[in-house]
């Protein structure tokens, strides 16, 4: 039979069953014919060569069948009525089915839903070319704790390595647009020239930054985010070259980054400018503060191993060459740390993400159990039925076949609805995720999760199917048309118990596990953070305009708007401080001791404060006074030390009268010495579970510089939340251009540190 006439024959037979079945008919009654037709040439009766053509034939029933089994549409044929059996069956236990779908759908959904957030933070590499090349690097404290680096640092490295092709840092920038409403805010970052070569993107419209862009007091440059670009600019392509005006500052655009663009280091940025830092490397600058995140791209070949021993051996030098500006940031580090971006990035979320995908997985796997239960009960009445289709013939692989295809239904329809179930949950975890969550934008149920859910369902479909399949295949057709044959029941009660006793096990596992996390966070709520977080209201002030270029105009505004602050009803207390505890603010400095030359080599936390931020803050008084309205810049400089600080350095001894010189005042001979005027409690900075706690605080006025991004925190008597729009009228009441922006409840912040 020539292929053509195969495939118009199986066509037929799929499309047209009568038809074909009627062919059939007719196929076998013509070789009848021919058969009876030589026997009677043979000398035998019509009759009787009927009788012995039919005889020599046999059942002409089976012959059709044989005939129908000979065609490749055979086995499709065969499946589509195993389908159309298994949906019969499915109809005719309506609540079996509704049971076993919705169960499988619950926990297939559950795991996919997981899966697609695991899948691109975790498995998927970062979408830039060779992102195997990209690390992460950071200066190594004393006790080989990583930490950010310093502009001088950078810039020494990026002079002098042969290991990598570009290097870069960042830091975070919020400049404001101010228009006739509300001033808005945009998050964004200010970068060394080589940021966007170092992760291998270009922009889509203009240029890219280049070095004389990144020169000290060099020109304002922005580059914009494709989604900046079309919402504010309306996707205008002319938009190269013109100006817009960004803290009081006109900024010329030079480019705008491709919408596929993914910035996996500021997930929220929307604009970029150059880093503008002095490459002559003052002692004394900002140069030297520990603020900015690291990366650079590794050349083929180059192993991280070699690119750390290099940059050890490029380090070493510049230590001694830039000794006063290491010891005013802390100390020289002693070494560099290496890590690939994507272990960075996931670093903090991927022993949480993997604890959940493993417990879904434990739910899922509790669902198959439960499901594979309910088959092997259902088989149970299904005994006779089982051993009838034995008895006409059926053999024990063609009673699997039907069972595995009706669990493949099953969790076809349960994959199905399972899918529907991941995209409502997949929109649910992308809006409750974290702020900080890395790739969060490209969590979404594609085509690598569809497929994960068709393999998932296949592979349930099999796993739930396989024991009742067995067992049907096992059935003694005697036995089961009599329906009482002990050791058959047993044997399958035997197998239902053990079932049972597996699930039980699976979800004690389950509860213990969660036990056990759920002791863990009791443990951390137990930990205190140092102060107060009832009824506290915290939110960052983002000072912009020439207005306030200066230290004194800063700190006049900053003055003015706790005036204005603490007049709104239900205000008890207000203060502003540079960096905010639990917020993800980290500022460290070194600290140099008179009765001790030598600076810390760790480096402490630095707060710059204004009065009554520890009484707002209700961090408990030691020793000694607090800061207060006597502080100003003109007066003797003050200084308050943390409890652990004092401990570690005076041990018995009364630190209070103590001179110190800080941060870019260390190691200055001809700069005034500060004195300890206090002894506060320690305060958890970075999150409750981490214990660092050596600390200073200097009055606001009497620090190097006043910081242009001031958190506000203000106490009330009832529920804070409810106060904020009034502070922030309050705030826009001394100057409305001066952008408010992370305003959230203390409590929020302790709960939002818990869950890392």
């Amino acid at each position: 039979m020539s292929l053509w006439r195969q495939l118009t024959r199986g066509l037929r037979v799929l499309f047209n069953e009568p038809a074909a079945n009627q062919d059939v008919a007719d196929e076998v009654d013509h070789y009848l014919d021919q058969a009876t037709a030589a026997l009677v040439a043979g000398g035998l009766s019509q009759e009787d060569a009927r009788r012995a053509a039919r005889m020599e034939l046999g059942s002409q029933s089976l012959v059709r069948e044989q005939v129908r089994s000979y065609g490749w549409e055979h086995p499709i044929q065969s499946l589509i009525a195993d389908l159309r059996f298994a949906a019969r069956q499915l109809l005719h236990n309506p609540g079996f089915a509704l049971v076993t779908t919705l169960t499988l759908s619950l926990g297939i959904g559950a795991t996919t839903a997981i899966f697609s957030a695991v899948n691109p933070i975790l498995f998927q590499p970062l979408p830039y070319p060779h992102a195997d090349h990209l690390m992460t690097l950071w200066e190594m404290r004393s006790d080989g704790s990583p930490q950010p680096v310093t502009f001088g640092t950078f810039h020494g490295l990026q002079e002098r390595t042969r290991s990598f092709n570009a290097m870069a840092v960042m830091k975070p920038w919020q400049p404001a647009m101010v228009g006739s409403g509300q001033p808005e805010r945009f998050e964004g970052q200010r970068v060394s020239a080589d940021y966007f070569r170092a992760l291998g993107v270009e922009p889509a419209l203009g240029r890219d930054f280049q070095a004389a862009d990144d020169q000290f007091h060099g020109p304002n440059v922005v580059i914009l985010s494709d989604r900046l670009w079309r919402l504010r600019f309306a996707g205008d392509r002319t938009i190269v070259g013109q100006q817009v005006k960004l803290d009081d500052n006109l900024f010329t655009v030079i480019g705008v980054m491709p919408s596929s663009f993914e910035n996996v280091l500021a997930p929220a940025g929307e604009l970029w400018a150059p880093l503008q830092y002095n490459p002559s490397l003052p002692s004394d600058g900002r140069e030297w503060g520990h603020h900015l995140q690291m990366v650079g791209r590794l050349r083929p070949g180059v192993s991280e191993n070699q690119a750390r021993s290099e940059l050890n051996a490029i380090l070493r030098p510049m230590t001694q060459t830039y000794a006063k500006g290491y010891d005013g940031s802390g100390g020289a580090p002693n070494g560099m740390v290496i890590n690939r971006l994507q272990d960075d990035i996931t670093r903090a979320v991927k022993p949480g993400l993997l604890a959940i995908l493993g417990a879904v997985g434990l739910v899922l796997l509790i669902v198959c159990v439960n499901v594979t239960n309910l088959l092997l009960t259902l088989s149970v009445r299904r005994r006779g039925e089982f051993a009838m289709r034995a008895a006409l013939g059926a053999g024990p692989m063609r009673l699997i076949r039907q069972v595995l295809t009706e669990s493949l239904l099953l969790a076809a329809i349960g994959g199905a609805l399972g899918l529907a179930v991941a995209e409502v949950c997949v929109r649910a975890l992308v809006a409750l995720s974290p702020p900080d969550l890395p790739r969060a934008g490209a969590i979404h149920v594609d085509a690598s999760v569809f497929a994960f859910g068709l393999a998932m369902t296949t592979v349930i479909g099999l796993i739930v199917g396989l024991l009742p399949a067995l067992q049907a295949s096992r059935n003694d057709p005697q036995s089961g048309l009599q329906q009482g044959s002990r050791t058959t029941a047993g044997g399958r009660q035997s197998m239902r118990r053990t079932l049972a006793v597996a699930q039980v096990a699976l979800a004690l596992v389950l509860l213990v596990t969660a036990g056990l996390v759920l002791r863990s966070l009791e443990r951390l709520f137990a930990i205190d953070p140092g102060f107060d977080t009832s009824h506290l209201l915290t939110m960052q002030v983002q000072e912009s305009g020439h207005r306030l270029d200066t230290n004194s105009a800063r700190v006049l505004f900053l003055e003015q708007t706790l005036e204005a602050v603490r007049r709104v009803p239900g205000v008890t207390a207000a203060a502003f401080t540079n960096q905010l505890p639990l917020s993800g603010d980290f500022s460290v400095y070194g600290v140099q001791f008179a009765s001790q030359p030598s600076v810390t080599a760790e480096g402490s936390l630095q707060y710059a404060v204004s009065p009554a931020y520890f009484e707002t803050m209700r961090i408990p008084l030691r020793r000694g006074r607090l800061l207060n309205e006597r502080d100003t810049a003109d007066a003797p400089g003050a200084v308050l030390i943390s409890e652990s600080l004092a401990k570690r350095k005076f041990s018995d001894q009364d630190p209070i009268g103590q001179r110190v010189r800080l941060g870019p005042n260390a190691l200055h001979d001809n700069l005034p010495w500060a004195t300890i005027v206090g002894v506060v409690g320690n305060v958890r900075q970075a999150s409750l579970a981490v214990s660092q706690s050596d600390a200073f605080y200097t009055p606001t006025a009497q620090w190097a510089w006043v910081d242009a991004a001031q958190s506000l925190v203000v106490r009330t008597h009832g529920d804070p939340a409810k106060l904020a729009p009034a502070i922030k009228d309050a705030i826009w009441s001394v100057d409305k251009d001066q952008p408010v922006v992370r305003v959230a409840t203390m409590g929020s912040l302790l709960e939002s540190s818990e869950a890392h």
